[in-house]
């Protein structure tokens, strides 16, 4: 089996700097790498589907860099609108797959266990919308003509639209064009995104979207039809993608922080339950 943990949205600021003033992203971020070392068993990977950062800022990639240094697992990176593919390749340099491509977008591969991992890149400078474009595109076309294994495809932006209009006047511009090129290629399994700070499952290109929530903090699940951009603290959590051979992908989500249990499913002592009076 192959097990691989999914992060999204940490946003690091400098030492000693809350996110919009008030949330802790940094220490946010360290809890959730200590629940993440806890597992039993460890993910083969993790993936961090983008904004590791808040404004791309080089002492936040140096934050990122001394927090991920306590996992004794590979970690696969990739940028959102609040990181820079170019300074993301630059301050993050050996990290797998940041080299490829040095003149382009950040898009790579990489075998976990039984599947395969497609990085996309949907950094658009100076918009908080996602782009994939034209050149990236046939390169996905190329990597998913050329290996038939099961298959993961990691962006930042979600390519399905959530409900949630403040973030959905935010997304991917060019969704219809990856439609296009994934509906023939049966192995992709999934989509792994980051971007709204909200669990959410959708359908895109006849396949299942897993958005994962942020490690800090979250959007306020506002449906309505001029939802404010707010954000609040639920529980922090993230998702682990378990893959075997008889399961295909099966996605869990795990929360940051303690709770009370376990506890075993037993009834108290002299207690009878309805039906069992024999």
């Amino acid at each position: 089996m192959t097990l691989i943990a999914h992060m999204t949205d940490l946003h690091l600021r400098p030492r000693g700097l809350a996110c919009y003033r008030v949330s802790d992203t940094n220490m946010l971020a360290e809890r959730a790498i200590l629940s993440l070392k806890a597992l039993d068993p460890q993910p083969d990977a993790l993936v961090i589907t983008g904004d590791l950062t808040d404004r791309s800022d080089p002492r936040e990639y140096a934050v990122a860099k001394r927090i991920l240094s306590r996992l004794d697992i590979p970690v696969y990176l990739l940028p959102g609108n609040h990181d820079s593919t170019a300074k993301m390749r630059r301050e993050m340099a050996g990290y797998p797959g940041l080299a490829e491509n040095p003149d382009g977008k950040i898009s790579y591969c990489a075998d976990i266990g039984s599947v395969r991992l497609i990085v996309l890149d949907t950094y658009l400078s100076g918009s908080p919308c996602g782009e994939i474009g034209r050149d990236q595109l046939r390169w996905l076309e190329a990597r998913l003509s050329e290996d038939q294994r099961p298959t993961l495809i990691a962006l930042h932006h979600p390519p399905a639209l959530s409900g949630i209009r403040h973030m959905d006047n935010i997304g991917l511009t060019d969704a219809p064009a990856l439609e296009e090129v994934v509906i023939p290629h049966a192995h992709v399994e999934r989509f792994l995104c980051g971007h709204l700070h909200r669990p959410i499952i959708a359908s895109f290109a006849g396949r299942i979207m897993t958005l994962a929530p942020s490690t800090g903090h979250q959007v306020v699940l506002d449906l309505s039809e001029d939802s404010p951009a707010l954000f609040n603290f639920e529980p922090a959590a993230y998702f682990l993608h378990y893959h075997s051979m008889e399961t295909g992908v099966v996605t869990h989500m795990a929360y940051v922080e303690n709770f009370p249990g376990p506890y075993n499913f037993f009834a108290d002592e002299g207690v009878v339950w309805p039906g069992d009076e024999r």
